[in-house]
């Protein structure tokens, strides 16, 4: 028995009897136990994850299942010492169905309606391998720019994952925010990390969201993050917005909610990410 299967089943009062590892995940190694007392437990562990990291994540996935809007996998146990890991209740998968997309994007409206208490994170935790901030701010154009734009700026100067003249471009978005961030909204409650990979579909044909960032911030946000790597279908953002309607122009506004993302990417993994950001900026005239 590896030392992960024993803190998994000295947590939950039983013992891991039979281990799958599971594919998929660039940060944590995952796998499906079958307990002695016959549960299916998900369970991902990191020999050196950044500090705090289940931990986050399972106050993430505690955070938006109490709205209820979209379920998220039930926390079972969470370790930051050693192991770091996090148990979750096991969701089986399966295949959407014709009204999967809609009923997921009306459930993501029901989400961000209920709102959050502030930009950022009350409890200030980082988000993300690239630790990007998260502390408070009043109002949305601050935290884009302080907490993000401007953050993702330095990191790839640092790690000259960006060109000099890219990262003035930038620098120039931040500056600019209020004039392009469209109607003043209050922080919605954000999955943070919204794309395809980071919804599950169980044998239902029902959405779960899954390995979140969240924190407060614009709606918008999750909706652009949506579809930097495709995945949902029109009927999801019909459904979202015949329950919370966007503001006009909220397409236009999607390369800009999509730069953070995109700048995270080029400087983890470079390629064609660079010219994605590039993009990006153009169409923002920066």
């Amino acid at each position: 028995m590896t030392l992960l299967e024993s803190a998994v089943g000295s947590m939950l009062d039983s013992e891991v009897a039979q281990s799958a590892p599971i594919a998929g995940g660039d940060m944590a190694s995952a796998f499906r136990f079958r307990l002695a007392d016959g549960r299916i437990v998900f369970a991902k562990t990191h020999p050196s994850p950044p500090a705090g990291f289940f931990s986050r994540e399972a106050a993430d996935l505690r955070w938006l299942a109490e709205v209820k809007a979209l379920p998220v996998p039930q926390v079972l146990a969470v370790c930051d010492d050693d192991p770091a890991f996090l148990a979750l209740a096991w969701i089986e998968p399966g295949a959407e169905r014709p009204s999967t997309d809609a009923a997921f994007g009306s459930g993501l409206a029901g989400l961000h309606r209920a709102a959050a208490d502030c930009f950022g994170r009350t409890d200030g935790r980082t988000t993300g391998s690239l630790a990007l901030p998260n502390e408070t701010t009043e109002t949305w154009a601050e935290f884009y720019s302080e907490r993000r734009l401007l953050p993702l700026a330095r990191i790839a100067s640092d790690r000259n994952s960006l060109s000099a003249a890219t990262i003035a471009r930038i620098e120039s978005v931040a500056a600019r925010l209020d004039g392009l961030g469209g109607p003043v909204e209050p922080p919605a409650r954000l999955h943070g990390d919204l794309w395809a990979g980071n919804r599950l579909i169980d044998a239902d044909g029902d959405s779960w969201l899954i390995d979140p960032a969240s924190h407060g911030g614009h709606r918008e946000f999750d909706l652009a993050m949506m579809r930097v790597f495709g995945g949902f279908g029109a009927d999801a953002f019909d459904g979202y917005n015949d329950r919370f309607p966007l503001a006009d122009g909220w397409q236009a506004r999607v390369p800009l909610h999509q730069l953070a993302p995109l700048v995270v990417h080029s400087i983890k993994f470079g390629g064609a990410y660079v010219g994605a950001v590039e993009r990006a900026l153009d169409s923002l005239g920066a």
